[in-house]
């Protein structure tokens, strides 16, 4: 009767390995047995969510957002194109909305959005900066009024967004629809470079994909600055980085070249010497604190560029 036992306790035991070790390597006979299931009671329809995205994984629609009459833009209102990957996305630890109402809006597809956290045009779904500058650029006396219009893509490098790129149409498109809405883009920001970093890009090749953006830039009609972010920062492997950092590397020597090369580039935060570990939720995206620091930085020096461009 014991030996029964004994025997009956290791056929489970070896079978509960069996099953554990065939479904994390996807060996027999876990796919059979996963197919078997699928047949039998079909597809687990996904459970309904309030977010929409398009075929780049792009925010485009969300059920709670609060649409409102696009506010008409004057001397003192602040449109902001927001580019990048997802340091510029809905990758934030922090969600923030506008303490302002209308007066701060997320401007996507011909439409305005009172702006909260996740913004439509970037992808995922977590907190963002952006509207906290909003709230600031208002509170400080600066603006009446802000548009973000954000389109930012989590991991995406320069070459996407360059002449031939698959990101360029798409920035093409989100310039007309500004336009479309009686937006003149007052600011362009760019926070990116962490990607390039990883891929290995060269500075000369960075500068050259980047100027081709601006280059798109100019083309449709934007006069705006183009702010470029000194960034290059994402650790650990889990995000798609390395271990440690090294600060003076070819995308930072490429941000920076092009910050001084004029064509309206000029530089922007510089987020990898701004924010410390305790910043960064991840080693890599930016948490609450980050934010805080990130969006100040942001506004003083907007406030800056704005006393200087009055005063000649």
């Amino acid at each position: 009767m014991r030996s029964t036992i004994a025997v009956g306790l290791a056929a489970l035991i070896a079978m509960y390995f069996l099953g554990g070790m065939s479904a994390r390597h996807e060996i027999f006979p876990w796919p059979q047995l996963s197919a078997l299931r699928t047949m039998v009671g079909g597809e687990k329809a996904a459970a309904p969510s309030r977010y929409t995205f398009d075929g780049k994984e792009r925010l485009i629609g969300d059920e709670s957002k609060t649409p409102v009459t696009c506010p008409t833009q004057t001397e003192r209102t602040a449109v902001l194109l927001l580019l990048g990957q997802s340091n510029a996305a809905n990758d934030g630890g922090q969600r923030h909305r506008s303490n302002y109402g209308a007066r701060v809006v997320n401007a996507f597809d011909n439409r305005c959005f009172i702006a909260a956290s996740p913004l439509l045009g970037a992808t995922d779904t977590k907190g963002e900066y952006w509207t906290l500058l909003g709230n600031q650029l208002i509170a400080s006396g600066q603006n009446d009024n802000v548009i973000l219009a954000p389109l930012a893509y989590s991991g995406s490098e320069v070459a996407r967004w360059a002449a031939g790129g698959d990101l360029n149409p798409v920035l093409v498109d989100t310039m007309k629809q500004l336009e479309d809405s009686g937006y003149r883009i007052t600011s362009v920001l760019w926070v990116q470079g962490e990607a390039d970093l990883v891929l290995g890009t060269t500075a000369e090749d960075y500068q050259a994909r980047f100027l081709s953006m601006v280059d798109t830039l100019r083309q449709h009609g934007v006069e705006a600055p183009v702010y470029i972010s000194i960034t290059s920062k994402c650790l650990e492997p889990s995000n798609g980085g390395f271990k440690e950092h090294i600060p003076d590397n070819a995308i930072v020597r490429a941000q920076l070249a092009l910050s001084k090369s004029g064509q309206g580039i000029r530089e922007g935060v510089n987020t990898d010497a701004l924010l410390d570990g305790d910043d960064r939720y991840d080693d890599c995206h930016i948490g609450a604190s980050g934010a805080e620091k990130v969006s100040q930085a942001w506004l003083d020096l907007l406030r800056t560029d704005r006393r200087l461009e009055t005063s000649r």
